[in-house]
């Protein structure tokens, strides 16, 4: 009776959204002159694909034009990716978003369990709370569609490859209203590859390195009239700059589309990547056999539809993860008879259809469920049994609407509300309002309020002490003032946030006030401020400079973000020739809450291109050239110098 409860809940809102499109593409009254030129601008917006940068979908379900938005959105496009040379996205976004930051231990790869890295914070929020904690306030979402360990309800860094990437917007602040829980402190939303246009294309790229690295891919896009196709396979390894720290990773991605007409569309993709891991553990506490094998896999399909005044997408997604780990032991000790096991799982479904019922005008409502749980279980070493540790599942359902206006080429309002339901916390009301100022001299003056709030986990929940059923949502309130403006016919652009967060019940370990050891308690308080800045000029079509500042306050510092943030760059293009230079300077960053410790360093990157034939390139990368010594995660000092090289081919 539960489930066709949903059922008839998913009709309902379907044949709603099916009514509000008629509604929106019923004949209308023939727009004076003005209204027709205001329509055929914002059409024209959408249309234009070498702007893409300037259009968004994380902000707003549909692709929007990001000055009609109040938020702060920063995006990577693929040339950047491509340019990068990276396998995974994380280091891509750590140099190119101010107010991100992630955590690494190694030249590649970043694991799961003790001592794993990939832990992201936006503006402070996101990150591991205490040692030992995962990121949870941050969303991963592919396409729009969530992304997280369904036990322990948080991304897994080593499966946002590269190979994935059209380009990646990353939403600077509570997302809460559109993606629901883990959205708090924000959202990265990688948008995956496409071919737009009829034809061809296969792409080769390897490398080697420093340690032993080895990196490779190949990928194939199509399109032939209606049908599209991408087809990505990589495979990855590294020895590690520590004894037994290496690292090997398979990984394959595959997308088909087919538009049955113009205004409706279907795709599919599915990707798996599976890798395995070492850990070595901490140079004071090390480890011996902490090995991972670890297989991650996302699908998904969406039906979309886009017309003049009206578009919407109802999808169907799904993830699901396989870990075997063995903790390992310490020197001296004996090896542990056991080796962890779970299987993970979230699926769901979510629509949404937005429309301009009148000018200036977006209303979207939408509609999310989910389910998300798995299994976890100890199996012994000499007889295989197996020793049960968690067997739990949950729901979510929720329904949201945003309105966006016009009031003239001077402001648009946005606001929005969503109402979430979860299975063991209850009911959630999240809502949101901005203001975007558009003003002379293309500049922009935004203000934004939004809540963000997060669902506790299941293994925060039901899973290994101090696990407690009764914890509730965490919740912050967010505040933020923007101004960005483009000058000198886009040669220049800049843009500055000045924000304040304040939160609380935020789950911490802490003792148990009703007996002997720990539980974990909605206790905790966060109190962020801070300036976001970004800068880039372009000198002529040779040369540009560009960078991005953030300044941080927290007035109860949390791992993985710190205080002073700031990479500057260079590009220089001529002829066959590409080369770039960029320094990162990070002070202020907590690598162990208890000791207050805390660690600051300067990071030093070149890296060169020679396209030797039109469909040939090579090219040679040099990371951290200042040799500087230095750890993110407590324990786990970073290589020095290392050195990348490669090549490329495209036909």
């Amino acid at each position: 009776m539960e489930y066709m409860g949903k059922i008839y809940v998913i009709a309902t809102i379907v044949s709603f959204i099916g009514a509000l499109s008629a509604a929106a593409e019923a004949p209308e009254e023939t727009p004076s002159a003005g209204e027709a030129s205001g329509y055929a601008s914002e059409t024209a917006v959408l249309e234009r694909k070498d702007t893409i940068s300037h259009v968004v979908v994380t902000g707003t379900r549909n692709e929007t034009d990001i000055r009609h938005l109040p938020m702060t959105i920063s995006v990577v496009d693929r040339g950047t990716v491509e340019s990068s040379h990276a396998s995974s996205v994380l280091p891509v976004l750590n140099t190119r978003v101010p107010g991100f930051f992630s955590t690494s231990r190694g030249l590649l790869g970043y694991g799961v369990s003790d001592g794993a890295a990939g832990q992201m914070s936006v503006r402070g929020i996101g990150g591991p709370v205490q040692s030992g904690l995962q990121t949870t306030g941050v969303l991963v979402l592919v396409d729009g569609h969530p992304q997280y360990m369904g036990l322990m309800g948080h991304p897994i860094a080593d499966a946002y490859q590269t190979m994935l990437v059209e380009r990646v917007e990353v939403l600077r602040g509570p997302a809460s209203v559109l993606y629901g829980s883990n959205a708090m402190g924000g959202v990265v939303n990688i948008v995956t590859r496409k071919m737009d246009e009829d034809g061809a294309s296969t792409g080769v790229n390897l490398g080697a390195g420093s340690y032993g690295t080895f990196l490779s891919e190949v990928t194939n896009r199509v399109r032939r009239g209606r049908f599209s196709s991408v087809v990505t396979a990589s495979y990855n390894r590294t020895d590690g700059h520590r004894e037994d720290m290496g690292f090997e990773q398979y990984g394959g991605y595959l997308k088909l589309g087919y538009d049955f007409t113009r205004n409706w569309k279907v795709w599919g993709d599915l990707n798996l990547t599976h890798f395995n891991s070492s850990n070595p553990g901490s140079v004071d506490e090390p480890y011996i056999d902490n090995d991972q094998r670890i297989t991650r896999g996302m699908a998904a399909v969406a039906v979309e539809n886009e017309y003049d005044r009206t578009s919407g997408s109802v999808s169907f997604f799904c993830s699901w993860g396989d870990h075997w780990i063995n903790d390992g032991y310490r020197p001296g000790g004996t090896p542990l008879d056991y080796r962890f096991n779970s299987e993970d799982r979230m699926y769901g479904v979510s629509l949404y259809q937005s429309a301009r019922l009148f000018k200036g005008n977006r209303l979207t409502l939408g509609f999310d469920w989910f389910h998300f749980g798995g299994e976890s279980w100890n199996e012994h070493v000499l007889d295989s049994s197996v020793e049960m540790l968690a067997d739990k599942a949950l729901d979510e359902i929720a329904g949201y609407v945003d309105f966006r206006q016009d009031f003239g080429s001077w402001l648009t309002l946005d606001a929005g509300v969503r109402v979430d339901y979860h299975q063991a916390t209850g009911t959630e009301v999240i809502p949101q309002a901005g203001l975007a100022f558009h003003l002379p001299g293309n500049a922009e003056l935004k203000a934004m309020a939004s809540k963000g709030f997060r669902n506790p986990t299941i293994r925060e929940m039901y899973m290994f002490p101090p696990q407690n059923p009764d914890l509730q949502p965490e919740r912050l309130w967010s505040y933020e003032l923007s101004a960005n403006q483009t000058l000198l016919n886009g040669r220049l652009h800049y843009g500055v946030s000045v924000f304040y967060i304040n939160g609380d019940n935020l789950i911490m370990r802490l003792p148990n006030p009703s007996g002997s050891g720990m539980l974990n308690q909605n206790s905790g308080k966060i109190e962020n401020w801070g300036v976001e800045a970004d800068l880039s000029y372009r000198f002529n079509r040779s040369w540009m400079v560009y960078g991005n500042y953030s300044w941080l306050h927290m007035e109860n510092p949390v791992l993985a973000s710190p205080q002073h943030k700031l990479y500057a760059g260079l590009d220089f293009t001529r002829g066959r020739w590409n080369a770039s230079t960029g320094v990162q300077y990070v002070n202020g960053l907590y690598t162990d809450l208890t000791a207050g410790t805390t660690e600051n360093f300067v990071l030093w990157d070149v890296q060169c291109t020679f396209r030797v034939l039109d469909w040939l390139s090579v090219y040679v990368k040099g990371e951290n050239l200042l040799a500087q010594r230095y750890v993110i995660l407590a324990g786990y000092p970073m290589p020095k110098a290392t050195f990348t090289g490669g090549l490329s081919i495209n036909i």
